[in-house]
């Protein structure tokens, strides 16, 4: 059996996905995301079975580039919404933000306040911090972690890939 797969999306892809007027699209032009290749993307994480995780950071700012977008912001605050109570039903594919409650107690938050101003020093969001938190939390869960991440310092955190797990022989008598 393999481990459970969780699909951990940033704020660029999701506001991508989203259609947020203005941020239509993201990365660099060697690897520029657009509406279509995002929905591929997310389609065949569903396929596969994996799991598709929101962090908080990555709703909070969604929502703050929808309150500022240029027109289109109720329609577009709907889609998110949308996303936000299937993601607190649990409703597959997408995980619950009680599995990510525990980044938030009083000794980790202490940690990231510790840590991230020499994070912010290297030009590194608190957002972008505690997305990677995520993908720790996951990782360190036994789960496979893949980071759909516009933004290519995001996506080069992406977890190492674990080891096949050792088949057990069968026994013929």
């Amino acid at each position: 059996m393999s481990a459970r797969c969780v699909v951990i999306i940033d704020t660029s892809i999701l506001c991508v996905w989203l259609k947020v007027p203005g941020l239509e699209t993201c990365g660099p032009d060697a690897n520029r995301w657009n509406f279509s290749r995002v929905s591929r993307e997310i389609d065949a994480a569903i396929q596969c079975g994996h799991t598709l995780v929101l962090p908080l950071a990555t709703l909070i700012e969604s929502g703050n580039h929808i309150a500022h977008a240029p027109h289109q912001r109720v329609e577009t605050a709907r889609r998110l919404t949308e996303l936000i109570g299937k993601s607190a039903d649990q409703e597959t594919p997408w995980a619950a933000f009680t599995d990510q409650s525990e980044l938030w107690a009083p000794d980790n938050l202490k940690r990231l306040a510790s840590d991230w101003p020499d994070m912010a020093a290297r030009k590194l969001g608190i957002g972008d911090a505690t997305f990677w938190d995520v993908a720790r939390y996951y990782d360190k869960m036994g789960c496979e972690v893949e980071l759909l991440a516009g933004d290519a310092r995001l996506a080069g955190y992406q977890p190492s890939p674990r080891p096949p797990s050792p088949r057990r022989r069968s026994r013929r008598s």
